[in-house]
C-alpha cells in the first residue's frame, strides 16, 4: 500500500505542481477536472441516502459556479450560488414525487460542497499565489504525512470513533504539526514570504484539512464504504486525495484576503 501512494504521488504531484506553476487556464481546467470526479464519486458514496441526485445537475451547477469564480473571482463564485442553489431547488420541484426533498438537499450539499474546491484556483489568482498555493500544498501534504505516521506509531485516543475509528488525537496533532512543518519548507526555500502569515497558513491548513478529511469520512462512512474510488492507487478516489484541500483552501484564500 506504501509503494502504490508513494509511486502514484511521484506521478500526479509533478503533474499538479506544473499546472500550479503556469496558473491560468491550465490550473483553471485541472480544478474543474478534480471536481467532476470528486462530484462523481460524491454522487456514489449518496446512493444510500438519496434515489435520484443526478450526477449531471450537480455537474452544472459546479460549471457553473466555476464560470463565475473564473470571470469576477470569489465574489463572482458567490453572486452563481444564488441562481445555482435557485435553479436545483426548481428542478426537484418539477420533478416531485419522482425527485424527494432528500434529492434536493443532496443536490445542493454535493454541489456547495465540491465546489469550494474553486478556492484551489483562487488562491492563485492572488498576489504572491503561485507561492501561497504551494505552501498550501506543502501543509496539506506534510500534514497528511506526518498524520499518518504519527497515529500509526503513537496513536492511543481516538479522535472521532463515529465518523473514523482509525483516526486517532495523536495523530491529529501530528498532521497539525507536519501542516506548520510543511509551510515553513516553503518559507525556508522562498524566504521572501511573511513568516507570521506562513505560519498562519499552515496552521488553517493543518486545522481545516483535518475538518475536510473528517467530514468526506461522514460521507463514507454514511455509504458503508472504505474508499470513494480507485482511480488513484493506494490512495483511493479524488475525493480521499483532494478532500483536506477541499475545507483548506477557502479558509487560506480568505486568510491572505484578509491579511493582505
Amino acid at each position: 500500500m506504501l509503494y502504490q501512494r508513494i509511486l502514484s504521488a511521484a506521478v500526479g504531484v509533478p503533474v499538479l505542481l506544473v499546472a500550479v506553476w503556469r496558473g491560468g487556464w491550465l490550473l483553471f481546467g485541472v480544478t474543474v477536472l478534480i471536481m467532476l470526479f470528486s462530484l462523481y464519486e460524491f454522487n456514489k458514496l449518496t446512493v444510500g441516502v438519496a434515489n435520484k441526485t443526478s450526477f449531471f445537475i450537480m455537474a452544472a451547477g459546479i460549471l457553473v459556479l466555476s464560470a463565475g469564480a473564473q470571470w469576477g473571482g470569489a465574489g463572482a463564485y458567490g453572486l452563481a450560488v444564488v441562481p445555482v442553489v435557485m435553479i436545483i431547488l426548481i428542478s426537484g420541484l418539477l420533478a416531485y414525487p419522482g425527485v424527494t426533498p432528500v434529492d434536493v438537499a443532496v443536490r445542493l450539499t454535493g454541489t456547495l460542497y465540491v465546489s469550494l474546491f474553486i478556492y484551489f484556483y483562487l488562491i492563485r489568482t492572488m498576489e504572491g499565489g503561485q507561492l501561497w498555493i504551494l505552501t498550501l500544498l506543502a501543509a496539506i501534504w506534510a500534514g497528511d504525512t506526518l498524520a499518518y505516521f504519527t497515529g500509526k506509531k503513537f496513536g492511543k485516543k481516538k479522535l472521532a470513533p463515529d465518523i473514523s475509528p482509525g483516526k486517532t488525537v495523536e495523530g491529529a496533532v501530528g498532521g497539525l504539526a507536519g501542516g506548520i512543518l510543511g509551510a515553513f519548507l516553503v518559507y525556508f526555500i522562498f524566504p521572501s514570504l511573511p513568516s507570521g502569515q506562513v505560519l498562519a497558513v499552515g496552521t488553517v491548513a493543518g486545522v481545516f484539512g483535518i475538518i475536510g478529511d473528517l467530514f468526506e469520512s461522514s460521507l463514507k462512512r454514511q455509504g458503508g464504504i472504505k474508499d470513494s474510488g480507485k482511480i488513484i492507487p493506494g490512495h483511493g478516489g479524488v475525493l480521499d486525495r483532494f478532500d483536506s484541500l477541499i475545507f483548506a483552501a477557502p479558509a487560506v484564500y480568505y486568510l491572505l484576503f484578509f491579511c493582505s
